[in-house]
């Protein structure tokens, strides 16, 4: 592994709490997203990804839109989706927005497409979950084409067909990055390399060398393509504090209500505080102080290797100052720690 690291951030804007302990009105959550997006920017984060979501809990549902917003107070920070749930989207309209935002950024916008972690907007634009997989097969290869912004000629069961079609418009920096973000499935993870869009892990539990066989699948699949290797990144929640303690403390009745919510929607488990240490200690979550954090995050670059990772900062009502001083010490801490212990672990 060598080159440069990219250390980005991850939100889904989810709805925080007000002291009385009502939830944060969306409008305000969003212009918080914003507010967070800037001190990012101020403080060196590479990105700054948003998640698209349609649910109550969240309050970000048009990723792009706030982004625009964003691009308009910040100077080079990347501006990132993650995901857009291309199944139910419009590859066209994609392509539209995210160069919209690569105009108003001057060529910061990026993509990461995916399925995502829930199924609401099927139903909500008129989608079958069954026809998930030829929805996402066919839009990921339109969207393909598009990034070429070339003359468009593509056709499939899920639209009409295209022929020699101009879309617009074009990007400020000529082609817009895109990414795939994959949770953990095989097919996804050939079907990525097969379109030639690098890599996003999505790893939510379980230890992050544990994703290492996705990675080497995707490597080889690009062999086999006779593709030329391309980047792979990680993305996994995590908080930072000042110490360990206050880290793990802070976040605890946070995850516990969002993922409660979440485990009695699908009929999980109710989440233990034991189930919480063991992932802080043992699995995916990068919570700690920034020494921790930083130590936690290189051992996951340099055991999968690969070039980006992004932290999931956000956890379902953590306050926004907690938020902010959580980017703060990611930016002028945590990131040159990382950059030090990567740097120190590649041979020379």
């Amino acid at each position: 592994m060598s080159g440069q690291i990219d250390l980005g951030i991850d939100t889904f804007g989810d709805v925080t709490h007000e002291p009385s302990g009502e939830p944060t009105p969306y409008a305000q959550v969003i212009r918080e997203v914003v507010d967070q997006a800037v001190l990012a920017d101020e403080v060196g984060i590479d990105a700054i990804t948003l998640g698209e979501h349609h649910r109550d809990d969240f309050a970000v549902s048009s990723p792009e839109t706030v982004l625009a917003g964003i691009a308009t107070k910040t100077s080079r920070i990347r501006l990132s989706s993650g995901v857009t749930v291309l199944s139910s989207d419009d590859p066209i309209r994609v392509f539209q927005r995210f160069a919209t935002v690569d105009a108003l950024s001057e060529g910061r916008a990026e993509i990461i497409v995916g399925r995502g972690s829930f199924t609401e907007s099927f139903p909500l634009f008129g989608y079958q979950l069954q026809d998930y997989e030829v929805l996402f097969e066919e839009k990921l290869s339109l969207l393909a084409e598009l990034l070429t912004e070339k003359p468009v000629t593509w056709e499939g069961t899920t639209r009409p067909p295209l022929q020699n079609q101009e879309v617009y418009p074009k990007s400020h920096s000529g082609r817009i990055p895109a990414w795939v973000g994959v949770g953990g499935s095989p097919e996804s993870v050939v079907r990525a390399a097969r379109y030639g869009f690098p890599l996003m892990l999505a790893i939510i539990g379980g230890p992050h060398e544990r994703f290492a066989p996705y990675a080497d699948l995707y490597r080889r699949a690009l062999d086999q393509l006779g593709t030329p290797q391309l980047p792979i990144g990680v993305h996994s929640p995590g908080h930072i504090a000042d110490s360990d303690e206050q880290a793990i403390e802070e976040m605890w009745p946070h995850y516990e209500q969002m993922f409660g919510r979440i485990g009695r929607e699908r009929g999980w488990a109710p989440v233990t505080k034991e189930h919480y240490l063991n992932e802080v200690h043992h699995g995916a979550l990068v919570v700690g102080s920034p020494d921790t954090v930083a130590r936690k995050i290189a051992g996951a670059i340099t055991s999968l290797g690969v070039t980006r990772f992004d932290l999931k900062y956000s956890t379902g009502p953590m306050p926004h100052a907690t938020l902010m001083h959580s980017i703060e010490l990611y930016g002028t801490k945590v990131l040159p720690m990382v950059r030090e212990m990567v740097a120190e672990a590649v041979p020379a």
